[in-house]
């Protein structure tokens, strides 16, 4: 009998989607959604919602927040964490009040603040990577530790003086729009990090280490020095919202910021990125931000306790959670349609 050669099928699954799915279809379209959401209904049954006023004080309510989360967006994209970013704003707090009582301008002071930032960033980084200790108990520690030191440093007083221009720019308006005058500085740096995380080598390695650490370096990241990157930034931008706290509220204090860390891993959990590393975006991290603030906001004018708003804000962060861990094993699941692609093989 003769054997002839037929074409037999190999089926591999079609991923291919077209553009607009993959540009709306997202977790973080679903936010900015959910955002616009949250303010047409605001606006509607909140007259006061809507008004210059409370725009101003939502943005400068969320600034702390919405620049600490530049950094610890990248970072849990890696499948890090950094807790100690509230006990960095506190002790940046401390310093800017401590070095303008002994006679220091506020621009030097906030670069030694910065500065600071960026060495307790480094001693994180340096721990995690070169101990190979987990950044969840490395910065449970140091966040400790940073906090001791900042209420060591001046106690239980507060340091209130300060330089009436600074305090005064930082709580100033872009006209009669309503924005502060401290976005002009967050968009800039929004655009740096976004440049930066989206669009560079640097960036699309950060992804790679949250997908895999191995592949990463096998695919010629450095692994460690990214990391240890990623935190000094971390801890740099954490003592720059320090100094925007202190001018903002005019008060210098050791326990400054305590517990804003989980409000910025909330918001940047909500914005998309996922907690076992590997994916995320800037522009749903920053919805997510402006919807925990904005959501708080319109409840306090509801007349809605403060307990209540972290339930409700709690909730949300668990559904948010859920829902994206029930899509990601939906897709996993879903059959796919198949191409079939001819390989030679033998049938008689």
């Amino acid at each position: 009998m003769t054997s002839i050669t037929r074409p037999a099928t190999r089926t591999y699954a079609d991923y291919g989607r077209p553009a607009w799915r993959r540009l709306l279809l997202t977790r973080e379209m679903a936010i900015i959604g959910l955002l616009l959401v949250v303010l047409a209904v605001a606006s509607v049954r909140l007259p006061r919602f809507a008004t210059p006023l409370t725009m101003t004080n939502l943005l400068l309510d969320v600034t702390p927040i919405l620049l600490i989360a530049l950094t610890m967006a990248p970072v849990m994209i890696t499948g890090d964490i950094d807790l100690s970013v509230g006990s960095m704003v506190g002790l940046s707090s401390v310093l800017i009040g401590l070095l303008t009582s002994a006679g220091w301008s506020i621009p030097m002071a906030a670069l030694v603040a910065i500065v600071v930032g960026a060495i307790g960033g480094l001693v994180n980084g340096l721990l995690v990577t070169r101990f190979d200790l987990p950044a969840l108990a490395v910065t449970i520690g140091t966040l400790a530790l940073y906090r001791g030191i900042a209420i060591g440093l001046l106690g239980t007083t507060a340091i209130t003086s300060f330089d009436r221009f600074w305090t005064t720019l930082a709580k100033s308006k872009l006209g009669t729009t309503g924005i502060p005058t401290v976005m002009i500085l967050f968009v800039l740096l929004l655009a740096v990090f976004v440049l930066l995380l989206h669009f560079t080598p640097f960036g699309r390695g950060v992804f790679a280490i949250g997908l895999s650490k191995d592949a990463a370096t096998f695919s010629g990241v450095n692994v460690n020095r990214t990391r240890v990157t990623l935190f000094i930034l971390s801890g740099a931008m954490a003592a720059l919202a320090g100094i925007f706290y202190t001018l903002r509220y005019t008060s210098s204090r050791g326990d400054n910021a305590t517990g804003l860390e989980l409000a910025v891993i909330a918001a940047v959990v909500l914005g998309g990125v996922s907690v076992f590393g590997g994916r995320g975006a800037l522009h749903g991290v920053i919805a997510g931000v402006l919807l925990i603030g904005s959501l708080s906001s319109a409840l306090r004018l509801a007349s809605v306790t403060s307990d209540v708003i972290n339930i409700i804000t709690g909730v949300l962060l668990v559904l948010s959670v859920i829902t994206g861990s029930v899509l990601n094993w939906f897709q996993s699941r879903r059959v796919r349609p198949a191409t079939q692609v001819p390989t030679p093989g033998k049938t008689s």
